[in-house]
């Protein structure tokens, strides 16, 4: 299977469009969160990617809301749950992981207790897609320092899976670490492609 995974588009058309046209070889495409832009812009966003819709899944970054998302959008969407796709399995968990500090447009965020319910109601899986990092590992944030999930963290050294797709800390686009023997990748808005 050809994966193709981003993060982070924040309502940049420029990106969209050329994810759109990268897609036409993959097999699947991951949408890590952050589609919108402190929940403006959402739509715009989701009409410039629809040509993927029946080749996509996406998960809510902390910029929408899983309800908005999946208002805005006829590809599949998935929050706190797994999704198999030619024999591999996969675990979505959206919102910033930890709750970010306080600011004025409301970001979609979830406890660290939470996360770690959300994590083990699709147990052990290949690929897990967050739209935040793991504590640790791609969460490096030049102003705030680490800001990755300790939950996140926890799973992946219990369940060790194969890789780890996200994306939240901009700093961090492109950047890979390894938990055990599980590869970490933080996105970013450009193509990244996997063979699964």
């Amino acid at each position: 299977m050809r994966l193709m995974a981003f993060s982070d588009l924040h309502c940049d058309l420029g990106a969209a469009a050329k994810l759109v046209t990268a897609s036409k070889s993959a097999d699947l495409v991951i949408g890590a969160g952050d589609f919108a832009q402190g929940h403006e812009g959402l739509a715009e966003t989701m009409t410039a990617l629809s040509p993927m819709d029946e080749k996509a899944v996406y998960v809510p970054g902390n910029n929408e809301t899983e309800a908005a998302l999946r208002a805005a959008t006829r590809a599949e969407v998935r929050h706190k749950q797994g999704f198999t796709f030619e024999g591999v399995t996969f675990g979505f968990l959206g919102c910033a992981v930890p709750p970010l500090p306080p600011n004025s447009w409301g970001s979609y965020d979830m406890t660290e207790d939470e996360a770690a319910i959300g994590l083990l109601s699709f147990g052990e899986v290949d690929v897990v897609i967050s739209h935040s990092p793991p504590k640790g590992a791609c969460d490096d944030h030049k102003d705030l320092g680490p800001l990755g999930s300790d939950a996140l963290r926890g799973y992946i050294e219990v369940m060790q899976p194969q890789l780890v797709l996200c994306g939240h800390i901009h700093d961090c686009w492109g950047r890979e670490a390894r938990i055990g023997k599980t590869l970490v990748r933080n996105l970013g808005p450009t193509a990244n492609w996997f063979e699964l």
